[in-house]
């Protein structure tokens, strides 16, 4: 079965309510800006669509102008949810892991946010190093669980990529694992520290995948679930919108049914996972053969490695420039 405490896990999400709270903001102030903004754009198109013989027409593609303007606009601010909220939500959430409080007269979104800035100074840093190990991630799948592949029988090669499949989708959370390491080694270079992660997530990578498996089913159990739920409600708000809109209400469901899973389920999930993580890297180092194997298998992971070299040499260098 799974390595994880679910009791512990909820109880973790609890004493970090202030972070779901800002969840709960973040994601639904998306879902009500996607309504409006459909919404909106519907009725322009309703109103403009009067000129010719076909206004639903018009107010169709005005939602979908609607919808997609604020699509662009939560990928253009992806860089600064991954900043404040779910990194900032991390930091405490390792600190509470390992027994430690937030010190008194501090909020926990303050005290995470000087954390986050004192290991990654800019969002572009973190978000660099969020991408790098996303791209890692394939090929620690194809590591782990690739042998059956070479097999030339073909019902156990599609029962491969199959099962392939389920590990990728289940390893989405791997980078905020290690961010979570990250934080708590205390690193002050990001990339050398994802890169120690990246290497210890790997040799673990059997634990960390069943785990990951467990909870992905969880997880979209409940999205789907909520999106069930919520099909009568997106139907019935996209009934009083102009135009023939009411066939997107499965589109707004599935925007539902998202915020749920970023602003309750994912915080979850991330918690279980570095409860595993820290338990199984516990008295480890990283191990010189898996760090050969990602070298030779991910362009990515060559990447972070000349990242965190080209930092390490860039502070030798500031010291030895420093008068004497």
């Amino acid at each position: 079965m799974w390595d994880f405490n679910i009791g512990q896990t909820l109880g973790l999400m609890a004493r970090t309510w202030p972070f779901i709270a800002l969840r709960l903001v973040v994601y639904f102030g998306i879902t009500v800006a996607y309504i409006l903004a459909t919404g909106a754009g519907a009725g322009v198109g309703y109103g403009v669509g009067h000129i010719s013989d076909s206004p639903a027409t018009f107010a169709l593609w005005g939602g979908i102008f609607g919808f997609g303007l604020v699509s662009a606009v939560v990928y253009w601010i992806r860089e600064y949810i991954l900043y404040v909220v779910k990194a900032g939500h991390i930091a405490v959430m390792v600190h509470l892991i390992d027994g430690r409080e937030v010190p008194d007269g501090q909020g926990q979104i303050g005290y995470a946010t000087s954390v986050v800035k004192a290991r990654f100074a800019e969002a572009n840093v973190l978000f660099v190093v969020d991408q790098l190990i996303k791209g890692v991630v394939a090929v620690i799948t194809g590591l782990i669980s690739g042998t059956a592949r070479m097999i030339p029988i073909a019902g156990l090669q599609a029962l491969a990529n199959f099962f392939n499949t389920v590990v990728r989708i289940s390893l989405t959370y791997v980078d905020e694992i290690i961010l979570g390491y990250n934080i708590r080694t205390n690193s002050q270079a990001p990339f050398e520290g994802a890169r120690q992660g990246v290497v210890l997530y790997a040799q673990n990578g059997r634990t960390m995948v069943k785990n990951a498996v467990w909870l992905a089913i969880f997880m979209w159990v409940l999205a789907l679930a909520v999106f069930l739920v919520m099909l009568a409600p997106a139907a019935a708000i996209l009934y009083m919108m102009p135009g023939q809109l009411a066939g997107w209400s499965f589109v707004l469901a599935l925007v539902f049914a998202w915020a749920i899973k970023a602003a309750l389920i994912e915080p979850f999930v991330i918690a279980a996972l570095m409860q595993v993580y820290f338990r199984a890297i516990e008295g480890q180092t990283p191990n010189a053969e898996w760090d050969r194997k990602l070298t030779e298998a991910s362009s990515h992971f060559r990447e972070l490695k000349d990242k965190a070299a080209d930092a390490f040499a860039g502070r030798r260098g500031g010291v030895a420039d420093q008068p004497a």
